[in-house]
Formats: structure tokens, C-alpha cells, sequence
């Protein structure tokens, strides 16, 4: 990209006005500033939302909130690929820039997606540590620095759903809940306290949602932006999934 074309930017924005109504793509130009983000040139957007053609339209929505990768809110599909907006430097992307919403969950307005189905799925799986007082509440149990170490990683997710995005085997048609909550079961299985709901969330791992339907693409774990290691903990769970489904066999 040259000097000159780097004094306006050019966004083409997939666009639906509700959940009911069909999309359409708009283009806008937007002045270009040296370090700007997708977050920042859709700001631009919002104070002047006038599109290629002259025309002022309806500004466009999206979702953000720390702006830090930390919130996981602003996910969406940049240039075909879903990941965070505020990430998103414009000097290292290919014009026009192409924003689209996330297709795996359901479209509310333009880049706005719901994604119940992911907070749902920590329902399921127990996504917690609990405290209701059955133990001393005090210092709590030790654990090791190498445990803390492994779970640490898996502690940063987002729950921004790019993983169930770029997963092939999430899709309105599958009950699979995705790598995402997986991950999470090991996460909270670790903890010496959270292993306490171990066999209700391996319940959830060895049923219709769960790693059965995995076909392994490993997706997911190219597209995290926390490089949580979510291959390695569907290839455990599977194991431990294995030995679940074998021990309540044979207590039946």
C-alpha cells in the first residue's frame, strides 16, 4: 500500500438492519491515520456514517468494550477471517476490508451477533468453582505451580467464539457445544475444589453435545487469540470421557 492510498481506507461492511431482515453489503471510505484499528475506523464510521456513494446511511453497529483483547467482544470476520477488531491493526490488512459478523451464531444488527449458545454451554458444563460452604472458606486447597501453570492458559478465554466459528461441527444443526466449554470442563476439573462437579460436567462430555462430535479439524485452536491450547484439552477430555463412560457402565 502506497503513500496515496493510504490517506483513505476503504471498508466494505456486511449489514443487516434485525434478526429478521436479509443482509446487503455498503462501502464507505474512511481517512486513513497511522495505527488505527478496525475499532477505531469503525468510530469513524459511527461520526460520519456516509457511504461510497454520498449517501448518509444508518451508522454501523457493532460490539466492543475494553478494546484490549481482553472482553472478546468485538469478534467478527475480518477478510474472511474471524478475529478480534481491536486487534485488528488496518496497516496489516488487504483492501478493500472486508467485516462481516460471525456466522455461527445468530445476527441481531450489521456486526452484532447473539452468542447465547456459548454462556449456555458453561451452564451445562458447570462452568464454576463452588462455594457454598461445605468446606472451611479460609486460605483454600494448595495447588501446585505447575498445575497453576497449565490452568493458567486455559483461565483467558474470552469466551469470544472464535473457535465455535471456525469449528465445522458447530452449526445450528449440531447439539455439539463446541471447544470452547470443553476446554473449560478441563479447566474447572483441575481445580481441586472445581473437581468437586468432575462427574456432572464428564456427563455432559460423554452426551449427545459433547466430544463425540468433534471431527478433529483443529480449527479452533489456529483462530484463538489467547493461544489456548484447546486440542490438547479435546484429546484428554477424550480419554477421560473413554474412562467415564467405561466406570458408569459398569456401575449400572
Amino acid at each position: 500500500m502506497n503513500q496515496t492510498e493510504k490517506k483513505v481506507l476503504r471498508f466494505k461492511v456486511k449489514r443487516q438492519d434485525d434478526l429478521n431482515q436479509s443482509s446487503y453489503w455498503e462501502e464507505f471510505n474512511v481517512p486513513y491515520r497511522p495505527n488505527m484499528n478496525v475499532i477505531s475506523a469503525l468510530m469513524e464510521i459511527q461520526r460520519n456514517p456516509i457511504n461510497r456513494k454520498g449517501e448518509k446511511v444508518r451508522s454501523v453497529t457493532w460490539d466492543y468494550n475494553c478494546l484490549e483483547e481482553v472482553c472478546g467482544a468485538c469478534s467478527m470476520r475480518i477478510n474472511g477471517k474471524v478475529r478480534q477488531a481491536c486487534s485488528a491493526l488496518v496497516d496489516q490488512l488487504e483492501q478493500p476490508i472486508i467485516l462481516e459478523p460471525m456466522s455461527t451464531f445468530p445476527v441481531e444488527k450489521d456486526l452484532v451477533v447473539n452468542r447465547e449458545r456459548m454462556f449456555e454451554a458453561l451452564k451445562k458444563i458447570k462452568g464454576w468453582i463452588p462455594t457454598d460452604g461445605t468446606y472451611a472458606l479460609d486460605e483454600g486447597p494448595d495447588i501446585y505451580q505447575v498445575e497453576q501453570q497449565e490452568a493458567y492458559k486455559y483461565s483467558t478465554c474470552m469466551t469470544c467464539g472464535c473457535c465455535l466459528e471456525a469449528c465445522p461441527n458447530v452449526n445450528s444443526g449440531s447439539p455439539f457445544i463446541g471447544p470452547q466449554a470443553i476446554a473449560q470442563v478441563k479447566y474447572f476439573n483441575m481445580h481441586p475444589t472445581g473437581a468437586q462437579k468432575k462427574d456432572e460436567r464428564m456427563a455432559v462430555i460423554v452426551g449427545e453435545e459433547g466430544i463425540s462430535n468433534c471431527g478433529n479439524s483443529q480449527n479452533c485452536v489456529q483462530v484463538c487469540p489467547k493461544e489456548i491450547p484447546l486440542t490438547t484439552a479435546l484429546a484428554e477430555l477424550n480419554r477421560d470421557a473413554n474412562r467415564f463412560a467405561m466406570k458408569s457402565w459398569f456401575k449400572k
